[in-house]
């Protein structure tokens, strides 16, 4: 299997560096899990993190968006955001009900004293990786 091609973008870093100590661990452990989702997908060979709306974002080649972010609105939690308008956000809904607190149909909100369920949470990073080629199939293949 070939290794994973990360684009990266210095400023996403400092993104990262400007979170809370606190809260900076949690956001790079959502990032190892996206980057280790993609790399055990043989078909995407490259992965783009950059910004978007000034949040930690990554996007594959026949993948939908995926952003992160912690705001000091709310500081309790952070969240992983898919794009809106996708099928993402309410097939969770339907394949995980009880697994994730869910934000309309953007988004899978986790507290910051929570415990990820990973597996699950990976089941939905793939979906996202690979939504142009899922979208049809029934619950996104997932």
């Amino acid at each position: 299997m070939e290794q994973l091609i990360l684009l990266e973008n210095p400023k996403v870093a400092l993104v990262f560096e400007a979170y809370p100590d606190h809260i900076r661990p949690k956001m790079l452990a959502l990032r190892k899990l996206i980057l280790e989702t993609a790399n055990e997908l043989e078909d995407v060979q490259e992965l783009e993190e950059t910004l978007k709306w000034g949040e930690p974002s990554y996007i594959a080649k026949k993948g939908s968006t995926i952003r992160m972010d912690w705001k000091k609105k709310t500081p309790e939690q952070y969240a992983l955001y898919f794009k809106c308008t996708s099928l993402l956000v309410t097939t969770f809904k339907d394949v995980f009900p009880d697994q994730f607190t869910y934000e309309g149909n953007r988004a899978l909100i986790f507290k910051l004293e929570e415990k990820i369920p990973v597996r699950e949470l990976k089941s939905c990073i793939k979906a996202a990786l690979h939504y142009h080629k899922v979208k049809q199939l029934p619950s996104l293949g997932m």
